[in-house]
C-alpha cells in the first residue's frame, strides 16, 4: 500500500508539508525513476491553485501541477513553449507529467526549463510561513540543488510571454522520439525598425545548471542589424569563452561545438 497523503486545497497541502516528512507527488514521472527517497507521498493533483492557468496582461501565470499536455492544449501558450512540451518522452508521460515536476527535478536536461530560463521566469514558492517569488535562474543553485525550504513547494511558474514571439528554438538528441537532450538551445530576438530590442539565449544539458548569460546577450541589444553583423564574431568568441561544458553521454568538446553551431545558427535565422 502506497503511504501518502491527498490534500484538496493549498492550504492543507502546505500544513502537510510543514508538518510531515513528505515528498511532493504530481504527476510523478521524474519520480519513477530517482533515487529512492524516505517519506510519504503528497499527492497534489487535487489541489485545484495548483492546477490554474492565467493570462494577466504580458504574464501567463501557471500551475505547477498542470500537465505538458494541458499545457500544449492551452489556447494561449506561447508557440516556443508547446514545441519544446510537445517533444518531452510520449504522449502518456506527457499526459502526467508536470511543469512543476520538471522544474523541481534540478536538471539542466529540463525541456521546460530551458524555456523559462530564456524568458526569465519566475517561480511562486509557498509555505505555511508565507510566499515568496524569485526569478527561476536563482532557483538553480548546481545538479540536483534548490533553493527551495523543506516546508516549500512550487506553486506557480511566471511567465513573460511580450518576447516569446520570435524565437528559435533545437533539441539535440539520439533519436526523435523519448530522447533525452544532448544540447538544447532556445533564443529568442525581437527586431524593431530595424534596432535589436531584446536578445536572449539558454542553454540546456550542457552545464550542470541551464546556462542563461544576460550580459554577453546584451552587447546585441540596442545595435541595428549591420552594427550587430560586425559584432558577430566578438559576441560567438564571448559565448565560446563562457561555455564550459560537462562530459556525459557525449563528449564535452561535442557539446561545445553545436551550443556555437546552434548559436550561429540562430543569428543567421534574424539576418545576422
Amino acid at each position: 500500500m502506497v503511504n501518502g497523503y491527498l490534500p484538496t486545497s493549498l492550504t492543507e497541502a502546505l500544513e502537510i508539508r510543514a508538518g510531515s516528512n513528505v515528498i511532493p507527488y504530481a504527476g510523478g514521472t521524474d519520480l519513477m525513476v530517482a533515487e529512492h527517497r524516505e517519506g510519504a507521498y503528497l499527492f497534489l493533483s487535487k489541489v485545484p491553485e495548483l492546477k490554474m492557468i492565467k493570462k494577466e496582461d504580458d504574464t501567463l501565470r501557471l500551475g505547477a501541477a498542470c500537465t505538458f499536455t494541458e499545457l500544449i492544449e492551452y489556447p494561449d501558450t506561447p508557440a516556443l513553449l508547446k514545441e519544446a512540451l510537445a517533444l518531452i518522452a510520449a504522449p502518456a508521460i506527457r499526459n502526467e507529467g508536470t511543469i512543476g515536476g520538471n522544474i523541481a527535478n534540478g536538471s539542466a536536461k529540463a525541456d521546460s526549463a530551458l524555456i523559462f530560463f530564456v524568458a526569465d521566469a519566475k517561480l511562486k514558492l509557498a509555505s505555511i510561513r508565507g510566499e515568496r517569488i524569485i526569478p527561476i535562474r536563482e532557483f538553480y543553485l548546481g545538479r540536483k540543488q534548490l533553493a527551495l525550504m523543506p516546508d516549500e513547494l512550487i506553486v506557480e511558474i511566471q511567465l513573460p510571454t511580450r518576447w516569446l514571439g520570435h524565437y528559435f528554438y533545437q533539441k539535440v538528441g539520439a533519436r526523435k522520439a523519448l530522447a533525452i537532450s544532448r544540447v538544447a538551445f532556445a533564443g529568442l530576438l525581437t527586431v524593431e525598425n530595424d534596432i535589436i530590442r531584446y536578445c536572449a539565449t539558454a542553454y540546456g544539458s550542457v552545464s550542470d545548471v541551464i546556462i542563461r548569460r544576460e550580459d554577453l546577450d546584451a552587447m546585441l541589444i540596442g545595435k541595428t542589424v549591420e552594427q550587430a553583423k560586425e559584432l558577430k564574431k566578438d559576441y560567438l568568441t564571448a559565448y565560446h569563452e563562457a561555455i564550459v561544458p560537462i562530459r556525459g553521454r557525449v563528449s564535452a568538446e561535442y557539446r561545445k561545438t553545436v551550443c556555437l553551431n546552434l548559436l550561429e545558427e540562430f543569428l543567421t535565422s534574424f539576418g545576422i
